[in-house]
This record gives C-alpha cells, structure tokens and sequence, in this order.
C-alpha cells in the first residue's frame, strides 16, 4: 500500500511503520474501529480503538495538509515565482495555517489601495522611500493622477504599496506571532455586568494571564464571555520590542518608513497573529473540552447496571405533580401514576401521595426507587425518605435525568409509547438508566447528556463524531443481546446501520427470539460483510451453542471446536475451566492456527460466557435517607458518586440537593495535572466537606482527609 504519510504517522503516534500501514489497509478494506481493535489484533499489534482512530483521523489530517500544498505549489510555480527555498519551506510545512502564511503574498487578492496605488504607477516611489531619498515631495509631484492628485495623496499610496509587501513579509509574521504566543498576554475586561445577572463570568472582569500559559476552559470561558457582550477581550503586547524589531530592516528611517512600520505592525499583522492566536487557543481548547467529554461519557456508559430490580422512577415536579412509573427486571413498563408530593399541593394530596406511593411498593415488591435530579428532586426526595422509613427493604437513589426529557419527546419513545405523556416517558427513561445505563442513554443525543463542559461552545461537528465514537466503542465493548436490545443500541453495533438495526427488531418481532448467530443471517439487507463486522458483538443468551454468548467470533467456532476436542471438553463445567486455564498459550495457539492475542481472549470469554464488563465497575449509591446541607459540618466526611469532571475539578453527588465541587487543589496532597488523572464519572469517592456556603447554596469537599492536610 503507498501511502505517503505512513513515516510521519508511525514517528507522531510513537508506533511502528507496519501498524499503521495495517490499519489503513483494514479500513480501506471496509472493517470497522471495533472489528479491527477485537478481532485482528495480531495484525495490527493489539492496537485499541483509541490508536486506531488516532491513526485514521491523522492520515486523514496529512492528506488534506499535502493536498493544500500541492495546490499552492502549483498556483505558485503558474506564476513563475516558485523558487527552491519557497518550495522547501511549503513541503516542510506541519500545519494548515503555515502553509497560509507561506502562499499570503502570491494569493489573489481583492482590489486594495496598494493594487489602486501600483496601477497608478507608485511603486518607483515607494522605491525612492525605502532609499530614503531627499527629493521624495518632488518625485511625487511628477507622479500625480487623477487617482492620487497630489503630492502628499501619491505619498500615502507609496506607503499602502510598501505596508501591503511588509505586512506580508513571512518571516515578520513568524516572529511576531512566536513574539505574541511567548511573551504576550490575554486580557479582559467587564463591558456590560447586566448581562451576567448571576457573575458567572465574574472572574473575567479584570482578568489577565500569558497566552502561553492561558487554560482550556479559560479560553472558552472568555469565548462565551465575549459572545454574550459581557467582557471585552484583548491582547497586551511589549509594541516598543515589536517596534525596535521591525525597525532593524531598514538601515536608514524618514517619517513614511516609520508609518509602514506602524502600520504594518498595528493594522495588518498583529491583528492577523492576534486572529490566528485566538483560533489556534481556541482548537486546542475545544479539543480538551472535547476528549474530557469523551472520558466522561465513556465512564458514564459503563456506570455498573442494576440487574434484576424492580425499580420506580420518579420524575420530580411542583405544580403539576411527579410521575412514577414501575418497571419490571427486565425495563418491561408495569404501570404509570402521578402524585403530588410537594408544595404547592395541598397537605391532602400530599398524604394521598405518601399513601400511593406506599401502596405502589408494596404491591409491585419495588426494590429502588430512582428519582431524578431536576426540578423539585430535593423536595420529592424528602417525600421518598419519608415514605420509606416503613420499607426498610427499599433504597433509593438520585439519578442524574440529563437528557430524559430529549428522549421522551423523541420519535423513538412516541413509538415505544404511543399512549403515554412525555412526563411519564420521563419516569420510564429514569428507571430503566438505573437498571441499564448504557441501553438507555444511547437513546439520547450524547450531547444532551450533561457530562461535559462547554459542550455548547465548541465545534458541534467534531463533538458529535467523538461522542459518536465513544458510544460505539462502548457498545461493542460491552457486546449486545440481539433479543432484547432497541434498534437504536443496535445501530451502535460494528458493522450495522439504522435500516438493518430495524431490520433485526422487525425479524425478532414477526419470528420470535433469534436462537443462534446463524439466523442472524437470515436478516433482510444484512450482507455477508455486515455480519462479519458485527457478529461478535452480538449475544444470545439461551442459544444452543454456548459459544453464540460470547465475544468469540463465528470465524473462529471451528479453531474453538478443535480445541474441545483436544482437551475432552464436552460443557464449561469447574473442569473444563480448569483445563482452559491450565493451557500453554503459545504451543496451542500455533497447534491451532490462532494468534495469541485472539486465542487469549477466546479463553476469556470461554471462563465467563455472557459476562458484562460493566459488573467490574461500582454500583451506585443506595440512600434510605435524606441529607440536607444544614446538616453538614466542615470536616464530616461523605460518601459520594463523581457525577462530573471539568478542568478545574469534578463534581460529587454526596445526597444533597447540590453537587460539591472537589477543586483541583483539593485532590491530592501531591500536584495533579488535571482532574482525570484522579477520578471519572461514576466513581464511588469518600471526601470531607471543606467549606458550606448556605447562602448561595455551595458546597466544597476535599479528597484529603483534615488529618492529612495538616
């Protein structure tokens, strides 16, 4: 395979040359991320599909940076202007923006004063300028036009034709720019405070850091500012450096050479660098913003699921009451009601509301109660605590319900209940993303989700592709019952698309449950590649062949076959795993015509058929009772779920109304570099309450116990 980047991809990404060109020709041959990072590990060297998609979007990157360049190149070489150092610094050109820079001064350009200037014959007097010649009033004279009628106008347009060549001088620019990204600072200041009624951008009144040193989340934060009309952002430079610099060209001065210089430097190019700057902090701002959202998210989706309960969802609301609805083991719905259990109901309803939910309870053996964190969700949480100090067998626990309400408005729940309000589809979504977080939040824009950080503030496109990325990595990474899972899960699947994921349902629905991944193929539209890409992933619990409830791909059953006869293995009894585990990788993978890697995973899959990687992780926290934050004192040490993690810390569930704040500084005695090298989404975290602001309704935690911060 030729491939021109394949040198600068293997040196970049810190991985050999044959990896790359590997992954490139798999892709090419229409194999999925997770098809490649699971079932051909040995040809890629066990890259996972972080790498894999690393490799692909940098190839895809280098190829539109050298397709540029040989655009410019030719445009330039049409005008005979190409010379061997331009070409040189074009093809060593590493970003898009350089190679901008490179081809400024040879681009078309639209009609400026300098072009109106040259036509009118100036540029023999901006030569006499920059000779500082004593005559240059009389030399104007002779050159006037009716374009430029006198001798001073002739002089202004001699120095629009000079500021437009010094301006687009490369190496001027490239100093200034470093100049700008090393020594320079970003400033703002407040403009309008009507417009931030809640000082959220306070901070950023008077606020001033290096360029260089200017964090993600600042930059974005100035960017929202600035939008709203709240601050006005800018820039402080060293100008008399910058002068002195640009002064050095010139070995003699007169008062034009310094209006070029001035206007060179304050009209044209720092604004241009200042630009580029922005831009540039920006990408690299939203890029952060954008791999935290991923990590997030990717924790968020292999939050533990609650298997096996009998749960009520609870979607909170003041005045026109809390749905409830039931949901069996298996997320089937049971039944919905609404009650009022908070103000402003009256104390009637809100006894019948105690009396129903009870009855609720008690005739459906509910286990957990999950209620969301909306509005009202403090107060009904209160109410269900109440309630439950007569079911000691029930808990109850606080659900983040970001999303649930995109999703019971969406085309998708119409379907799924036609019959029901929005509320109560609210409740339903509640429910089911305590007993199955990952089927249920697949069902909502990710973005929607409420996991990130300015996630509206950065380049939507490109977030959705990485969220989209992370769903579907999950999803195979956890592997999908093709009996029970919803055509939107499916559709995450390797290999499948939203018209075979309907496809799939459609088949179950009118023939019954699938009994082995053969049927499978018997699905209309799905080809022999889609099966391919998406077998694996697929799980059939009660299949006849135990193999068809596992990750072991179908290619591989009669590699797998020779193995149990091999070792005498009838069913995966105590011995049959014991063999498994007793066996020699290396001399069975080669007797066998395996890879290791791929024979090791079988293995794995063959000593727990049908396990969830999820079940590796922590189950949330279960509460039978409600915290206030009166109820805390500075020091009380708590157990909590990190429902949020940002640049600047992360943000804990600890049982009251709302999440603490673990700054940075708060995370180790030790320097962090940033939060997720500490905690992620869903992690169950003892802190210590370090600072109660009731007034404002705040709260700080630490993760270093008083003791040790002493």
């Amino acid at each position: 395979m030729e491939n021109r980047n394949l040198e600068t991809l293997a040196q970049e990404l810190g991985l050999k040359k044959q990896q790359v060109e590997t992954v490139l020709e798999l892709t090419a041959e229409g194999n999925t991320i997770p098809f490649i990072a699971r079932y051909r590990k040995e040809k890629t060297g066990n890259l996972d599909e972080t790498q894999i998609k690393a490799i692909i979007d940098m190839d895809k990157s280098l190829t539109a940076l050298q397709d540029r360049k040989e655009t410019v190149l030719a445009k330039i070489e049409a005008q005979g202007k190409l010379t061997d150092q331009l070409k040189a610094a074009i093809e060593a050109a590493e970003k898009l923006a350089d190679v901008e820079e490179l081809y400024l001064p040879y681009k078309e350009k639209r009609r400026t004063k300098a072009t109106i200037a040259r036509e009118a014959g100036l540029f023999p007097l901006a030569r006499l300028i920059l000779q500082n010649s004593s005559n240059l009033k009389d030399e104007a004279e002779k050159l006037t036009s009716e374009a430029f009628p006198t001798a001073d106008k002739a002089l202004a347009g001699a120095v629009d034709i000079l500021v437009e060549a010094f301006s687009e001088d490369n190496s001027l620019r490239s100093w200034t720019y470093n100049e700008i990204w090393n020594n320079s600072e970003i400033t703002s200041i407040l403009k309008d405070q009507s417009l931030d009624e809640k000082e959220t951008f306070k901070i950023y009144y008077d606020f001033a850091d290096k360029v260089s040193k200017l964090q993600g989340y600042r930059t974005l934060a100035l960017n929202r500012g600035e939008k709203l009309g709240v601050i006005k952002v800018n820039f402080k430079h060293n100008l008399e450096k910058m002068h002195r610099f640009y002064s050095a060209r010139f070995k003699q001065k007169n008062d034009y050479i310094e209006e070029v210089i001035n206007q060179s430097l304050k009209k044209k190019i720092i604004p241009a660098m200042e630009r580029r700057i922005r831009s540039e902090l920006t990408e690299a701002a939203e890029d952060g913003a954008i791999n935290l959202f991923s990590q997030n998210l990717r924790s968020l989706l292999l939050v533990s699921p609650l298997k096996g309960k009998m749960v009520l969802g609870f979607d909170p609301a003041f005045r026109t009451g809390a749905k409830l609805a039931v949901v069996d083991q298996t997320g089937k719905l049971i039944t919905t009601q609404v009650i009022y259990p908070v103000a402003p109901a009256s104390q009637a309803k809100i006894a019948q509301a105690k009396k129903d939910l009870a009855d609720l309870i008690k005739e459906h053996a509910i286990e957990i109660i999950a209620i969301g964190n909306g509005t009202a969700s403090r107060e009904s949480e209160a109410f269900v605590a109440e309630v439950l100090k007569d079911f000691p067998e029930t808990s109850y626990v606080i659900v983040n319900e970001s999303g649930a309400s995109v999703y019971s408005a969406s085309e998708l729940a119409r379907h799924e209940f036609p019959d029901l309000t929005v509320e109560k589809r609210s409740a339903i979504s509640i429910a089911r993303r305590l007993q199955d977080p990952l089927a249920e939040l697949v069902k909502i824009d990710p973005k929607s989700i409420g996991v990130g950080q300015y996630q509206h503030d950065v380049s939507q496109k490109k977030l959705s592709e990485n969220l989209d990325f992370v769903v579907d990595t999950v999803v195979n990474q956890v592997g999908v019952n093709v009996n029970t899972a919803s055509s939107t899960l499916l559709s995450h699947v390797s290999g499948l698309n939203k018209t075979i994921s309907e496809n799939i349902v459609a088949y179950r629905e009118e023939n019954g449950e699938f009994t082995s991944r053969d049927e499978i193929k018997k699905v209309p539209r799905l080809g022999a590649k889609a099966f391919e890409q998406a077998a694996g992933f697929l799980r059939i619990p009660n299949a006849k062949n135990i193999l068809d409830n596992t990750g072991v791909h179908p290619e591989s059953y009669p590699a797998v076959k020779a193995l149990f006869k091999q070792l005498d293995i009838t069913d995966l009894d105590d011995s049959a795993k014991a063999k498994l585990k007793a066996l020699n990788l290396k001399d069975t993978s080669e007797e066998l015509g395996l890879g290791q890697e791929t024979l090791k995973d079988i293995i794995a899959d063959l000593l727990k058929p049908g396990r969830d990687l999820r079940d590796d992780f922590e189950a949330p926290v279960l509460r039978q009772d409600v915290l206030e934050l009166k109820d805390l004192s500075v020091g009380q040490k708590l157990e909590g779920t990190v429902r949020n993690v940002v640049d600047f810390g992360a943000f804990v569930d600890i049982g009251v109304h709302e999440d603490g704040l673990i700054h940075i500084s708060e995370m180790s005695k030790s320097f962090v570099n940033h939060p997720s090298q500490v905690v992620s989404v869903g992690d169950l975290v003892t802190v210590w309450v370090s600072k109660i602001d009731l007034e404002h309704e705040k709260l700080n935690l630490s993760l270093v116990s008083p003791r040790e911060s002493n």
